[in-house]
């Protein structure tokens, strides 16, 4: 056993494997225990572990979050009154007299004499290159971008939309934004120049912010044909600036590749000003980014959160649930669509550095990200279940290649981890590393259920509800299960919650997303388990969202791309998590009468698919099918198909009485059997 008492495989007397556990100085030493000390003394509340404060925090949620706040010295001003001033869902009312700034709250580190000038932000490139920026610099180059932007004509309300890899230009970009009003919102070049539009255009953003290009897996892609197109697609444009990613250090000119008439600024030249940064501070709901939702159903949803919701959320998510502060550094590979790049600036929050990355994840070796993380000395590593099955599978053995001495807790998401690779993290990585299955969403840009630093974690369980997260699993009742699937629902308010959908004018669209079928129940939209040990086993997803390699997309960006085939008359798309680790999607097309499905047609399908929405979309398998089933109203029923593949009882999953076509459901049960049946064998 090492030193510091982590028992990885011991077993409770109940037959749970213990994978770490924390020792008592390492529990007294962590933020979340000086916060619970803190709450004694000033909320007159004895809270002796996690499991108290958890209560504590959903039963007095206003107590708790105005707790939070005030521990973590929030900057702003109004914060007197109740937290929680009108408690209901959807529409919680928070702090309504307060006054507050994201990015103030980020960068007052930059004024704190013992990290000024340390480093917060940390650039690798393929090729190991390295380069750093202070928080002091990181400062100036805001505070010189947000007066450029001022200059520009950009007023609070005003949208500056990014389309850039995961570089420390999008992290200056965010705050730069947020330090004047401006919303924010950002998406990845992965993405096709029409699947981008369908998100920007709904913003009507009178800045884009584009890139040169970007390297990825040893090849370079030029981008400023996709700039162009997307800088067409948006007549509300006053002007774009263009980050030179390739060609760094070349000279402020138009390319010939973009449109001549727009006024294109160079983003090395707007970030070199000496300024003062002038914060404006806005009430507490007042817009800070759009994140967007895949599209499953219809157009992606702009996803709106607010500038207080997300400063209390950042600080009670990395500083107390995951432990992170100054001297940490964190690292995620993050694509800039998803959510968990947003985790870079929450970490900065809690006075964390992190590490910026637009590279391969597997570049030159599968293990790559074990390398960069010996590199950076990172101390939080977060990243897709997916990726840490895919070097377990590897037969690698990061902990013996790198210097991982650092590397203190992994943060694995998007999917669930299978118990195989869950051990072999603790065999071939680390032995006393703190590994956490969390689970969450772009829907509040943090967890739900997750890792904390006081209890021991056990195999295949998540630890427990993150704090401030009043999360059950229900039936289709309404009613709290126990040791069964249920619906992951969370029963109180969150301040990181939606404020609205972009253009739901209604609200109609938010409401159904999440309250419809639970009314003043958020439903998240997510499989669960709650055991009677309070601890959570997560299923995957309940919709029909497609998350390849942490790239979110809907299955309509598929369909649409497919219009484009003529070969293909319909077609239906799923995903599914494969029992022992990875991601399975196939694509069941329906072909014009006596169409055979060629290597050249799946082809065609493939480099459209490709072209058109994502390459990380690609189907791992094209297969024909009789038909696509549909409700009355004409709507592919995916759900209830990728189900079956999960290995839903056909009876209890389908209602045939629902679909236009009830016969064609057959011909999915019985390929679902034959994938099942597969997956045993294997």
């Amino acid at each position: 056993m090492p030193p510091n008492g982590n028992a990885v495989h011991d077993s409770t007397a109940d037959g749970r494997q213990i994978t770490w556990q924390p020792t008592a100085e390492q529990r007294e030493s962590t933020r979340l225990w000086d916060f619970m000390c803190w709450v004694a003394e000033h909320r007159d509340l004895g809270l002796t572990d996690y499991r108290e404060v958890w209560r504590w925090s959903v039963q007095e949620p206003g107590q708790f979050w105005d707790a939070v706040r005030e521990y973590f010295g929030v900057v702003g001003e109004g914060f007197e009154g109740p937290a929680l001033a009108e408690e209901r869902m959807p529409g919680a009312v928070w702090y309504p007299h307060a006054r507050l700034n994201f990015a103030e709250n980020v960068l007052r580190h930059a004024r704190d004499p013992r990290l000024a000038d340390t480093t917060a932000v940390l650039t690798v490139d393929e090729d190991d290159t390295v380069s750093e920026f202070t928080w002091r610099q990181l400062a100036a180059q805001v505070a010189s971008l947000a007066a450029h932007l001022k200059r520009l004509g950009v007023e609070p309300g005003d949208r500056v939309a990014a389309v850039l890899p995961n570089l420390p230009e999008a992290v200056v970009g965010l705050l730069a934004a947020a330090s004047i009003g401006a919303v924010w919102t950002i998406n990845s070049p992965d993405l096709s120049a029409p699947a981008t539009l369908d998100r920007l255009r709904q913003l009507e953003p009178k800045i884009l912010i584009g890139v040169d290009g970007y390297r990825f897996n040893g090849r370079e892609f030029r981008w400023l044909d996709h700039l162009a197109e997307v800088e067409a697609g948006l007549p509300s444009l006053r002007h774009t600036i263009l980050v030179r990613h390739l060609e760094r250090g070349a000279g402020p000119t138009v390319s010939d590749h973009l449109d001549p008439e727009s006024d294109l600024l160079d983003f090395a030249a707007l970030v070199v000003d000496e300024v003062q940064p002038a914060w404006l501070r806005l009430p507490f709901d007042h817009p800070l980014w759009v994140l967007f939702s895949s599209g499953t159903t219809g157009a992606p949803k702009g996803i709106v959160h607010g500038h207080g919701g997300m400063t209390l959320e950042a600080l009670k998510g990395t500083g107390l649930n995951q432990d992170m502060g100054a001297g940490d550094r964190y690292y995620v590979a993050a694509n800039t669509s998803w959510m968990v790049w947003n985790t870079l600036v929450n970490n900065l929050m809690s006075g964390a550095s992190v590490v910026t990355y637009a590279g391969s994840p597997t570049h030159g070796r599968k293990d790559r990200q074990f390398e960069i993380i010996a590199l950076t000395g990172a101390t939080m590593f977060a990243t897709g279940a997916a990726y840490l099955s895919l070097v377990e599978k590897a037969a690698l053995e990061p902990g013996k290649e790198w210097d991982l001495s650092r590397l203190r807790s992994i943060l694995s998401t998007g999917s669930p981890l299978p118990d195989s690779t869950w051990r072999w993290v603790h065999d071939h990585v680390k032995y006393d590393i703190h590994l956490g299955s969390d689970t969450g969403g772009t829907d509040i840009c943090s967890g739900f259920i997750g890792s904390n630093p006081l209890e021991p974690v056990h195999l295949g369980r998540l630890q427990g509800p993150l704090l401030g997260v009043a999360v059950e699993a229900w039936s289709e009742a309404g009613e709290r299960v126990v040791g069964e699937v249920g619906e992951l629902v969370v029963t109180r308010p969150m301040p990181s919650m939606p404020l609205f959908f972009w253009g739901d004018e209604d609200g109609r669209r938010y409401r159904g997303s999440y309250f419809e079928k639970f009314p003043g129940v958020w439903t998240q939209g997510d499989w669960t388990t709650e055991t009677s040990e309070g601890e959570f086993v997560v299923h995957g997803r309940s919709d029909a969202t497609l998350n390849r390699q942490g790239v979110r997309l809907g299955s309509g960006d598929i369909y649409a791309a497919l219009q484009h085939v003529p070969e293909v008359r319909d077609a239906l798309v799923i995903g599914v998590e494969r029992s022992g680790g990875g991601y399975w999607m196939p694509l069941f097309v329906v072909l014009d009468d006596s169409t055979p499905l060629t290597d050249e047609l799946g082809a065609r399908i493939n480099a459209t698919i490709r072209e058109r929405t994502s390459h990380r979309h690609v189907p791992d398998d094209i297969i024909v099918a009789p038909a696509v089933p549909v409700t009355h109203a004409q709507k592919k029923t995916e759900v209830p198909v990728k189900k079956l593949f999960v290995g839903h009882d056909p009876d209890s999953t389908v209602n045939r009485g629902s679909l236009a076509n009830p016969e064609v459901i057959d011909w999915y049960v019985e390929q679902a059997r034959r994938f099942r049946r597969q997956e045993r064998a294997e």
